[in-house]
C-alpha cells in the first residue's frame, strides 16, 4: 500500500473512531468520500445524497457524471432534487390520501393537488445519522440512518431506514437501502434520484448518450404524471421503447413529461422482482463511459432533467433541460391508490429491502 493510501485509511479509522465516540457529531451534515483508486464517489448525509461520482474515460481523462451542487448548504436549498433519497414513498400520491386497514392517511401535499417524493419534508430533507463509515481499503462504504416517526408527512407508524453505499472493483457502485416496520402498517418505496451525464457534468445534454432498458412494458400516466388508468402497455411501437439501444434524444420530442417535453416515465423492469437482474444500460460515445444497472425492484423511473432551466451547478457549470438522466429503480407509482398494482404496504416487523448496483466502465 502506497503512503498516500496509508494516510487515507488511517484518516478514515479517525474519522470513524470520531463518529462511533460521539452520537452527536454523527448527526452533523458533513461530506464522506468512499476511493478507490481513481474512482471515487462523494456523499452527505444531508438527504442521503450523493454529491459525486469520478471516473476516467477512455482515454483516462477524469470526470464527475454525476450533476449537483458545490456545498451542502446549496443541497439544503435544492429544489432540483440532485443525488438523495426519497421516501417514505417515492414518486407522486394522488390527491396526498390513501386509505389502508379502513383508516383515511392524509398527506402533505407538495405538488400541485398531490404529495411527490415523500412530501415537502421528506427523506431528501432531513439529516441521516451516519452508522458506519470506511472511506478506503478493498470495499469502501458508507451506512447512514434515519428514524422516521409516526405521523411524519402523514405516513402512519415508526420506521427504521438505512441506506449503505458502497465502491468496489471494477468501478462499482452499489446501494442497498431497507426499512422495517416498528409498530405499524405502512407504504415503503424508496428511490434514489442522481442525474448522470457520461460526458461530465458540465458537458452539455445527454441525447446522444445511447440508451437500453430491459423493460417491454411502461404505466401511462397522465397530465399530473400520475398512473390514473391503472393500465400496464407495451412499449412496442411507441417512443418509450429502448429495448434496444436508441439515443435519448432520438424520440424525445415525441413525449410529455407532465407539461414539459421529455421523459418522465416508469417502466415494468422485464423478469422476477426481488431477484437482482439488468435494468439498464447507458453509454456515451464521445467518452466511451458507459453504466450498466441491475436492481430488484419491480419497476424503474426514466427522467431526462426536463425542468432544469438554466440552474446553477457544481464548478459554476449551468445545467438545462435534458442535462442529465436518472434511472429511479422503484415499486410501481401510487400503488396505495391501486390494487391491481403489487402492494408496497409493510407490516408491523416486516423488512423493505433495495438494492441497485451501478456498474461504470469506460
Amino acid at each position: 500500500m502506497a503512503r498516500g493510501e496509508l494516510f487515507l485509511a488511517a484518516l478514515c479509522v479517525v474519522v470513524a473512531s470520531a463518529l462511533a465516540a460521539n452520537a452527536d457529531a454523527r448527526k452533523m451534515v458533513g461530506v464522506y468520500e468512499l476511493r478507490k483508486g481513481d474512482f471515487s464517489v462523494k456523499v452527505t448525509n444531508w438527504g442521503a445524497t450523493i454529491m459525486s461520482v469520478i471516473l476516467p474515460d477512455s482515454k483516462g481523462n477524469l470526470a464527475d457524471v454525476v450533476l449537483g451542487r458545490d456545498t451542502v448548504a446549496q443541497y439544503v436549498n435544492d429544489t432540483s432534487f440532485f443525488g438523495p433519497v426519497a421516501g417514505r414513498v417515492a414518486q407522486r400520491i394522488a390527491q396526498g390520501r390513501f386509505v389502508l386497514d379502513g383508516k383515511v392517511y392524509h398527506l402533505n401535499i407538495n405538488d400541485g393537488r398531490n404529495t411527490l417524493q415523500g412530501g415537502g419534508r421528506g427523506f431528501h430533507k432531513v439529516i441521516w445519522t451516519v452508522r458506519e463509515y470506511v472511506c478506503a481499503g478493498d470495499s469502501p462504504y458508507i451506512t447512514l440512518y434515519y428514524r422516521s416517526f409516526d405521523g411524519e408527512q402523514g405516513f402512519p407508524g415508526n420506521l427504521d431506514v438505512h441506506v449503505t453505499y458502497r465502491v468496489s472493483s471494477p468501478y462499482t457502485l452499489g446501494v442497498h437501502m431497507n426499512a422495517t416496520a416498528l409498530d405499524k402498517a405502512t407504504p415503503v418505496n424508496l428511490l434514489q434520484h442522481t442525474y448522470w451525464n457520461l460526458g461530465g457534468h458540465g458537458s452539455g445534454d445527454v441525447l446522444g448518450h445511447a440508451l437500453r432498458l430491459a423493460a417491454s412494458r411502461y404505466t401511462p400516466l397522465d397530465g399530473e404524471m400520475l398512473p390514473s388508468s391503472g393500465r400496464v402497455a407495451p412499449v412496442a411501437g411507441t417512443p418509450f421503447d429502448f429495448r434496444a439501444p436508441t439515443p435519448i434524444g432520438a424520440r424525445i420530442r415525441q413525449v410529455m413529461g407532465g407539461r414539459v417535453v421529455g421523459y418522465d416515465a416508469n417502466y415494468v423492469v422485464d423478469g422476477e422482482p426481488g431477484r437482482m437482474r439488468p435494468v439498464a444500460a447507458v453509454r456515451d460515445g464521445a467518452s466511451g463511459r458507459a453504466l450498466e444497472l441491475w436492481g430488484n425492484q419491480p419497476c424503474v423511473q426514466l427522467y431526462t432533467a426536463n425542468w432544469l432551466n438554466h440552474t446553477e451547478g457544481k464548478g459554476g457549470e449551468v445545467y438545462d433541460r435534458w442535462a442529465g438522466f436518472c434511472l429511479e429503480t422503484q415499486g410501481y407509482p401510487d400503488a396505495v391508490n391501486h390494487p391491481e398494482f403489487p402492494s408496497q404496504i409493510l407490516r408491523h416487523g416486516q423488512v423493505y429491502r433495495h438494492d441497485m448496483v451501478f456498474k461504470l466502465s469506460f
